[in-house]
């Protein structure tokens, strides 16, 4: 099983330097990176090799996109009892937690001191947002901020902490219960992915668009860290398919 997209994303790749193929969610400078990348393709049945000519070549717009797709499709036919907002780089201050951001940034800007002492870090735009329409009798309420996705193709350390401080800051600043701040990934690494994972909670969980590829690819190739760092995840519930992500905010 793997995310209803994993297939048409995941594929081959041409390097610029010279050409030879490489998967497309391998880091190319990286041979563990790539072995695993390979097995993950072998798994969906991408063959060998074959450069796919409808892949996206810009992979991160295309999962956030591919996300905001299924979920928009998934979750009303999961739950269809809540009427669901899913959006795409919405700012937070549009929804019910974070609504006095907006005007706090009124004040920011008319203020250089609390302007240069506050920045407009606060105002998040997730890479796709979860909402559900409250029963208010006010026709200007604001959604409720069910859950912030943020997608990542591959992970990288400067990646990890852009979502770390973004979902921080949605800690800090909200008024109200916190959405499920999740990350999906098509990383192949699950040391990579344990960096993202592991923490203090700024992350509920990471969903991997082809869980079952990177098991079947890390028993087949990864190395003894690669083994124990997978079943680290898995087993505290912070690795899972993506296919539980819209059934998990369905029920939740």
């Amino acid at each position: 099983m793997s995310a209803p997209f994993a297939a048409q994303l995941l594929g081959w790749k041409k390097l610029k330097k010279n050409g030879n193929p490489v998967p497309n969610s391998a880091d190319s400078s990286s041979t563990p990176s790539k072995a695993l990348a390979i097995a993950i393709l072998e798994h969906l049945g991408v063959e060998p090799e074959v450069i796919l000519s409808g892949t996206p070549k810009d992979l991160g717009p295309a999962l956030e996109r591919a996300v905001q797709a299924d979920l928009e499709k998934a979750l009303p036919e999961t739950d269809p009892s809540r009427t669901w907002q899913i959006d795409h780089k919405k700012v937070v201050a549009d929804f019910a937690q974070d609504a006095h951001l907006g005007s706090l940034k009124k004040v920011v800007r008319k203020n250089p001191v609390l302007s240069a002492d506050l920045g407009f870090d606060y105002l998040i735009r997730p890479d796709v947002t979860v909402g559900i329409e409250l029963d208010s009798p006010s026709a200007e309420s604001n959604p409720f901020l069910h859950a912030a996705v943020s997608c990542k193709w591959t992970i990288r350390s400067d990646r990890v902490q852009n979502i770390r401080h973004e979902f921080l800051q949605m800690i800090r600043h909200r008024r109200g219960r916190l959405p499920h701040l999740v990350t999906v990934t098509a990383e192949p690494m699950p040391s990579r992915i344990a960096a993202i994972a592991r923490g203090t909670g700024e992350v509920d969980a990471v969903y991997h668009i082809a869980f079952a590829a990177l098991k079947e690819a890390v028993e087949a190739v990864g190395s003894g860290q690669q083994k124990d760092d997978l079943a680290e995840c898995v087993s505290q519930g912070r690795l899972r398919p993506y296919e539980e992500l819209a059934p998990t905010l369905a029920t939740w």
